[in-house]
C-alpha cells in the first residue's frame, strides 16, 4: 500500500498530462505532493524525509517549469530526486553505526550479518544512480509522451522488480531463532569459576 501511495502524485501527473498538457500536469504534481506530505503529517504526526526531499525538489523544479514555461526542469526532477537519495544512502554507509536501510528495517527484520544490510543499502545506491541516468536518457532522447509514460509505468515497474529482487536476497539472510540463539551464545562471555568452587 505504501509503495502505491508513494506514486500517488506521479499517477495524478500522468492523468493531468493526458487530459491537458505538461504545465497543468506540473501544477497537479505540485499540489498532490503538498497534499501527500500534509496527509502523512496529520495521520502520523511526522513527515518522512524522503517525502519532504521530494516535495522541496518538486516545488523548486516544478515552479521553475511553470514560471519559465520550460518543460526541461520537470524532466530533471526524477533524476535529481534519485541522485539525492543515492547520496543519502551512500553517506549512511560511512556515517553512524547503521545505514539508512538498516535504520528503516532493523526493528522489523533480523539478518544473519551486518554485511547483509551494507549489501542491500549499496544496492539501493546503485539503483538510484541508474534510475537517474535512465530518466535523463528517456527524457531527452524520446518524445514527451514517451517520457511521461515511462515516468509512471517504467519507473514504477523497475522499482517493483528491484524491490522483489531485494526481497529474495533478504529472505536468504533472515536470522531464524536457532541462528539468533547461536549468535547470542557466541557473544556471551565464558563464565569464570567462582571462588567457592575453587575452594571446594
Amino acid at each position: 500500500m505504501k509503495f502505491l501511495s508513494d506514486f500517488f502524485p506521479i499517477f495524478l501527473f500522468f492523468i493531468a498530462y493526458k487530459l491537458y498538457d505538461i504545465y497543468v500536469a506540473t501544477a497537479v504534481i505540485i499540489v498532490a505532493s503538498v497534499v501527500q506530505v500534509s496527509f502523512f503529517w496529520f495521520k502520523n504526526h511526522r513527515v518522512e524525509k524522503m517525502h519532504l526531499i521530494t516535495l522541496v525538489l518538486v516545488l523548486m523544479l516544478g515552479g521553475a517549469t511553470l514560471l519559465l514555461h520550460d518543460e526541461n526542469f520537470i524532466k530533471w526532477k526524477p533524476t535529481v530526486v534519485n541522485w539525492v537519495f543515492a547520496l543519502a544512502f551512500l553517506g549512511s554507509q560511512f556515517i553512524g553505526k547503521k545505514n539508512l536501510l538498516q535504520r528503516m528495517l532493523d526493528s522489523q527484520i533480523t539478518v544473519t550479518s551486518p554485511q547483509v544490510w551494507r549489501n542491500l543499502n549499496f544496492a539501493w545506491v546503485v539503483f538510484f544512480i541508474a534510475m537517474g541516468v535512465i530518466n535523463l536518457y528517456v527524457a531527452f532522447t524520446f518524445s514527451l509522451d514517451t517520457w511521461v509514460n515511462f515516468k509512471l509505468f517504467g519507473m514504477m515497474g523497475l522499482t517493483f522488480v528491484f524491490v522483489i529482487a531485494q526481497s529474495f536476497y533478504l529472505v536468504r539472510h533472515i536470522a531464524h531463532d536457532d541462528d539468533k540463539t547461536e549468535t547470542d551464545d557466541k557473544l556471551q562471555p565464558t563464565p569464570k569459576p567462582s571462588s567457592s568452587s575453587i575452594d571446594a
